[in-house]
């Protein structure tokens, strides 16, 4: 009998992704950036993920929303593992640029990578 924890696991394809990102979203208290441009970047994120088949159970990409990154400056802030690489100023266009050049082609976005600590 399945349990409702291997339910989620399969249904959410939680071990399949092969990265996950996290991004700053909706704060309690916004201090790196207006709360509506978080939730605007937080929109097109699960759009544009759901619109190239990145999220889902099949898909290779896990996102999950947090309320602060506690790094309160230049936000909406993203990190992405396992490579560890937190991004500044993700807004539409340069979560763009992420999605197509880091979740899909692997390549971190040096020009708004601000930290890095990879998961080994």
């Amino acid at each position: 009998m399945k349990t409702e924890l291997q339910s989620a696991v399969e249904s959410l394809g939680i071990e399949k992704f092969r990265r996950h990102i996290f991004l700053c979203t909706d704060p309690t208290e916004p201090k790196c950036c207006p709360r509506e441009k978080s939730l605007a970047s937080w929109e097109f994120l699960k759009r544009r993920l759901a619109e190239l088949k990145l999220a889902g159970p099949e898909a290779l990409v896990y996102r999950t929303k947090a309320n602060c990154l506690r790094v309160c400056a230049r936000g909406p802030i993203a990190v992405v593992y396992p490579e560890g690489a937190w991004y500044h100023s993700c807004g539409p266009e340069v979560l763009e640029r992420i999605i197509q050049e880091h979740l899909i082609a692997g390549k971190i976005l040096e020009e708004f990578v601000f930290a890095k600590n990879p998961l080994d």
